[in-house]
């Protein structure tokens, strides 16, 4: 019989995974698992990289529209330099860039400024408000470029002193261009501003640096660049000054202003110095002052008169204190008994205008010392007043310093510098008179020494050893007057209205014009009087 185990045998258990495929499948699963996490991390870095280039600041960025005045600002524009009491505060303001520099690709830094105005501001990349593409558009930003900010004013915790507002900075929030920059700058404001003497400067880390030198001709060639700077805007913010402080003065006294035709029909001095222009079927002459006028107006009762305006010289003078249309401020005042009263007057005058450009301009002095560094311009003040020679006192003086006094019939520009540094050393001023210049080098009109007709009762004025004003007591007599321009090779009859002014009858008086940019030159010792001068005409300049 047979064995029913033997029939019907149990079915065995089939044997487990190993240890080297359990090892096997750990290993996949591991290795699935890290290409599931770096596609996952891909993924969202991807999803990242999405978001990142994603602007979402468009609004507060980018060009305006051509302005034609759509619209007035929500906020209203402020100056510069009023941010220092405007901490907290969120602001808007135009500026243009005078530099800008990133750090990477969330931040930059702006110097902004208005005039001689400048404040830091910087641009910092932050959620839903500047992105990415905001920073690097500002980054990119010519400059000189004009700008439209909003931001919020910050104190800083240290002074910033790459700007002239140095305790607080604008954290921007928007920026949007008004007007770019068309082509290359001619040269960097930061080279035009940099004093003359250097030859090098030093950065951040004491490493000295080798700049590029901006020449005056290249300067007044790029006038309108040049005249961006913090220098010149100072420079004529004085040479304005000059002006209200002479109207000031002058007004205070009883005088009036007027203002004299600069086209004349002669000749206001002599023929050698003028220019001739053509005036429909015959010529006129551009006026070489309002001398004539000045006189006329004595004569027609007005006594005491003064005007700001231009003055023309075809002087082929190519010196760093001659110009072919400058600037005169001129006076015409009666006299009652000697013209040292007008002497007297044209004194305080230059007093009352020093005093006033060293106190309302304190600051604009110490910015431009800082590219045309000099010393403080010196007068006499107190009881001994305003140094005053004669013309034989000044030859005396130079010829006690070696200058022969048979070339001194005339002081020349060379031995006026000598005088000066004479007188800065004997009386320390840099401001002084010398009256009674000879005759023969005055103008027809000068009034002669009633006691020496070879002398004259004029004067001239200087600083630091140069005339920035020349004036006389006039020929108020029509006989005498016409004695003298026919000495002076003029004919009478060619200044006809001028000479029968006086024969209706004058009173006596005198007068005196004075040089605007020689005064502004001198007092800051610009070293050329096209540094005073916002467009300045000579022999070989027409233009800008």
């Amino acid at each position: 019989m047979a064995d029913p185990e033997a029939q019907n045998p149990v079915a065995e258990e089939p044997a487990g995974p190993s240890k080297s495929e359990l090892k096997k499948r750990q290993k996949a699963l591991e290795k699935e698992k890290q290409v599931a996490e770096k596609a996952a991390k891909q993924q969202e870095l991807a999803a990242q990289r999405a978001a990142a280039d994603v602007d979402y600041a468009t609004e507060f960025y980018g060009p305006l529209p051509l302005h034609q005045s759509q619209t007035r600002p929500r906020l209203p524009r402020i100056e510069i330099s009023s941010l220092s009491a405007r901490d907290g505060e969120t602001v808007l303001f135009r500026a243009r860039v005078q530099t800008s520099r990133a750090q990477g690709s969330k931040m930059v830094f702006l110097n902004l400024r208005q005039r001689a105005d400048s404040v830091q501001a910087l641009v910092v990349v932050s959620p839903e408000t500047i992105s990415k593409q905001m920073v690097k558009w500002t980054a990119a930003l010519a400059d000189e470029s004009i700008v439209l900010v909003q931001g919020l004013v910050k104190k800083t915790p240290e002074p910033i002193k790459s700007a002239s507002v140095q305790d607080v900075e604008v954290h921007v929030s928007q920026v949007h261009l008004i007007s770019g920059i068309d082509g290359r700058l001619p040269f960097s404001l930061d080279d035009a501003s940099r004093p003359d003497t250097d030859e090098v400067v030093t950065d951040a880390d004491g490493k000295a640096q080798q700049f590029s030198r901006v020449l005056l001709e290249t300067r007044l060639n790029n006038r309108v660049v040049d005249l961006r700077t913090q220098t010149n805007q100072a420079v004529f913010k004085m040479q304005s000054g000059i002006g209200d402080l002479f109207r000031q003065f002058l007004s205070s006294q009883g005088f009036i202003e007027i203002h004299s035709p600069k086209l004349q029909g002669a000749a206001t001095e002599s023929g050698a110095s003028v220019f001739k222009v053509s005036y429909f079927k015959g010529n006129a002459f551009l006026a070489q002052s309002p001398q004539l006028a000045k006189q006329m107006a004595i004569a027609a009762d007005f006594e005491r008169v003064y005007e700001i305006g231009p003055v023309f010289r075809a002087e082929d003078s190519n010196t760093h204190r001659h110009l072919t249309e400058f600037l005169g401020l001129d006076l015409e005042m009666t006299i009652e008994e000697h013209y040292h009263e007008v002497m007297e007057l044209l004194d305080g005058l230059l007093l009352s205008i020093f005093r006033g450009l060293r106190e309302k301009y304190h600051n604009e002095i110490g910015l431009i010392g800082k590219q045309f560094p000099a010393d403080e311009f010196k007068w006499r003040e107190g009881p001994e007043g305003t140094l005053k020679l004669t013309f034989r006192n000044a030859i005396d003086m130079l010829v006690e310093d070696g200058v022969p006094r048979e070339t001194l019939d005339d002081i020349n520009t060379e031995n006026e510098k000598r005088l000066g540094r004479l007188v800065k050393a004997k009386y320390d001023t840099d401001y002084y008179i010398i009256d009674k210049f000879p005759m023969e080098l005055r103008p027809f009109y000068t009034m002669p020494d009633p006691e020496d007709p070879t002398l004259s009762n004029s004067y001239d004025f200087f600083m630091r050893g140069e005339e920035i004003l020349s004036g006389a007591q006039r020929i108020h007599d029509p006989a005498l007057l016409a004695e003298k321009m026919r000495a002076k090779g003029v004919d009478p009859e060619s200044m006809k209205p001028y000479v029968d002014a006086f024969r209706m009858g004058c009173a006596p008086h005198g007068g005196g014009g004075i040089g605007l940019e020689r005064v502004l030159m001198l007092f800051l010792k610009l070293n050329n009087i096209r540094r005073a001068s916002m467009f300045p005409r000579d022999p070989k300049r027409l233009d800008p």
